[in-house]
């Protein structure tokens, strides 16, 4: 496979790369941001190389503003772009909280020529306080699409039922990280090994009774709904039976509710405190279920960039969060296309990480394509390895990385964002 330097915007070739379960290695011209021709490639039988959508992210942190000790825009997007997105939406916690049309604008100005295309997620209620509603009716008309108070949940379900009822009205999507703060507390782990770990627990209810309220609340309105980072078997189940009776409601899971479990937090300690967490080995399990069934429609990083500070206390007041973007991909491949894992395709792979997460987010340009004249987004799969992850070599700000020393089967060699080269090896 050939492909030019970082930064070439064309018009340049693609050559030795297989359009996902595709087998037939192809060339692909670029010129103008578009693909301008695809043609089998001359005298090559094979490819390990494999082309992909630009993925796309629903749920980064990229701290930028007030946050940037942890992370910027511009090396949260060059960590996004090394793992083959080309669009994230970035969550609201910033300082000041992204909550009014003005900071919205902001966000965008900042993101202007970053590494990927940045969609600001708007806060759900005022200062991410859980007391009053942002004025949604103007956010939508700035464009705004997907609503979150991600970092908190919004627990007041009469504020749930009157945002999901605006947003049947309006459109958009409100995005829920479902934790009860009664019924989690101070929870930091995982309620079944919070002994152990010597911290308290964050039980699976804390979960699912947010999830279940909210499930009811999307019925009666019509209103939209996306569950979060979603962590126990009885929350997919919960969401397999309200997409049975016609609920209006998604799903995502993140890259380390499928690989990591509980027993891992309590070996490697507070480097793996996440929100929610770490769950048993049968949760990850049905985890991986969910999203072959279709009961959870996507992959998403939630990406949280943390100074090694941060990490290094202990549970009850280390941050909590992992950096997964630029991981997310060659570690849910190497998983979930081992028919001993996960037994899924490289067509499910794009769906779940590139077509339906874009679809919930509003996003109508992306696709599949490879047409000449469609939009020359898309990122190269190399698979083989081994390849070890390393921390202190990864693009983002922060290392607060849960794979580091993995050794995974495939790895992220190029990405290609309107035709401009943002990533490559």
């Amino acid at each position: 496979m050939t492909i030019p330097s970082l930064g070439t915007s064309g018009p340049f070739t693609i050559t030795g790369v297989r359009r996902g379960d595709d087998p037939r290695p192809v060339d692909i011209d670029i010129d103008a941001g578009l693909i301008v021709a695809v043609r089998v490639s001359s005298g090559v039988d094979s490819t390990p190389y494999v082309l992909l959508p630009g993925l796309v992210d629903l749920h980064t942190h990229l701290r930028e503003p007030g946050g940037e000790t942890a992370e910027t825009i511009a090396s949260g997007t060059r960590a996004a772009a090394g793992g083959g997105y080309t669009e994230v939406f970035a969550m609201p916690n910033t300082i000041p909280v992204t909550d009014t049309v003005e900071r919205i604008e902001d966000v965008r100005r900042r993101a202007h020529g970053a590494s990927a295309i940045v969609h600001p997620v708007a806060a759900a209620t005022l200062g991410q306080q859980g007391d009053t509603l942002v004025d949604v009716v103007s956010l939508r008309s700035a464009g705004v699409t997907v609503f979150s108070d991600d970092g908190h949940c919004v627990d007041d379900e009469g504020l749930v039922h009157d945002l999901l009822s605006v947003l049947a009205e309006t459109g958009g999507v409100f995005a829920q990280h479902a934790q009860s703060g009664r019924i989690v507390g101070d929870g930091v782990i995982n309620d079944r090994v919070a002994e152990s770990a010597g911290c308290a627990g964050w039980p699976s209810a804390g979960e699912e009774a947010v999830v279940a309220r909210d499930i009811a609340l999307a019925r009666a309105t019509g209103g939209r709904l996306h569950i979060c980072h979603v962590s126990t078997r009885r929350t997919a189940d919960l969401i397999r039976w309200a997409k049975s009776v016609g609920a209006p409601v998604t799903a995502e899971v993140t890259p380390h509710h499928l690989m990591l479990t509980d027993e891992d937090a309590v070996a490697r300690g507070p480097a793996l405190k996440v929100n929610p967490p770490l769950r048993s080995r049968d949760d990850v399990l049905a985890m991986r279920e969910a999203l072959r069934d279709g009961t959870i429609d996507a992959i998403g990083t939630d990406h949280a960039p943390h100074p090694a500070a941060a990490k290094e206390r202990p549970w009850q007041t280390a941050a909590s969060g992992l950096t997964t973007i630029e991981t997310a991909l060659p570690v849910v491949a190497s998983v979930l296309t081992d028919a001993r894992t996960g037994a899924v395709d490289w067509a499910h792979l794009t769906r779940v990480m590139s077509v339906t997460p874009a679809r919930i987010g509003g996003l109508t340009h992306a696709g599949t394509e490879w047409e000449p004249g469609a939009a020359a987004n898309f990122c190269v799969v190399e698979e083989g390895g081994p390849w070890q992850f390393d921390a202190s070599q990864m693009l983002s700000r922060s290392t607060n990385m849960p794979f580091d020393g993995l050794a995974v089967r495939h790895r992220v060699v190029a990405t290609v964002l309107g035709g401009r080269v943002t990533h490559g090896r």
